[in-house]
């Protein structure tokens, strides 16, 4: 079908499901039976994971929407030993501090039933790390600047879209967000107008890895419904 234009710009007819209730209820519940099986993992084996299942979790990560469709993030993909080593040594070291005054004992209290520390080997065991990155803003050929809009929700749900893709190749990963971290930037050359906003590991989970016992609540206790 032809673009149709409207006010100057193309658009194209959207296609949507048309499904009955009981199609609807039947994605709906499969989704979320996947999707509540997800768990953040710390205990990850060195198995390869083929760097095109890696291409294709990202452009699944890069179809989230942004504001004015600005699409303001840059995955950056490290399987390169020595950089992997590289940001360890630096996640580490700003989590020392982290651990060891920089955190509230109140906060040191709600991570301790997780099993959490300073130490990060998973940054070196994953086969992959993605860094995500928000773009403050752009630069155009000719070196401008050009704005973006809501970069933080844009890179969050981008971020989402990432964790479920990764969850439903059959891998697993960890929302890891050492701060700083600003030397993620330094590490990986990123330009000036990028800021790192998450680093998750992705790969297999260990054959003896373990996740803690924990509970989400309940539906009542984060909905509201008003009929």
């Amino acid at each position: 079908m032809a673009d149709k234009i409207i006010d100057g710009y193309p658009y194209i007819k959207y296609h949507g499901m048309q499904l009955n209730e009981d199609e609807l209820s039947k994605r709906a519940t499969s989704f979320y039976e996947s999707m509540k099986s997800r768990r953040s993992v710390r205990h990850f084996s060195s198995r390869p994971i083929p760097k095109s299942v890696i291409e294709t979790i990202i452009k699944t990560a890069a179809s989230a929407p942004s504001g004015a469709n600005k699409q303001p993030w840059t995955f950056v993909a490290i399987a390169n030993p020595e950089l992997k080593s590289k940001i360890r040594e630096a996640a580490e070291k700003e989590e020392i501090e982290n651990y060891n005054g920089r955190m509230s004992e109140d906060w040191l209290k709600d991570l301790a039933h997780l099993g959490t520390d300073w130490r990060k080997e998973f940054l070196e065991i994953a086969p992959w790390l993605i860094v995500v990155f928000k773009k403050i803003y752009d630069i155009s050929a000719d070196g401008t600047k050009q704005n973006n809009y809501y970069v933080s929700e844009s890179v969050g749900l981008a971020s989402g879209f990432l964790i479920a893709a990764i969850h439903q190749a059959g891998l697993v990963t960890l929302t890891h967000t050492p701060s700083p971290m600003n030397f993620l930037t330094q590490i990986l050359n990123r330009p000036e107008n990028e800021r790192p906003f998450l680093l998750l590991p992705v790969g297999f989970p260990a054959s003896d890895a373990l996740v803690p016992k924990i509970s989400r609540k309940d539906l009542d206790q984060i909905s509201k419904f008003n009929l």
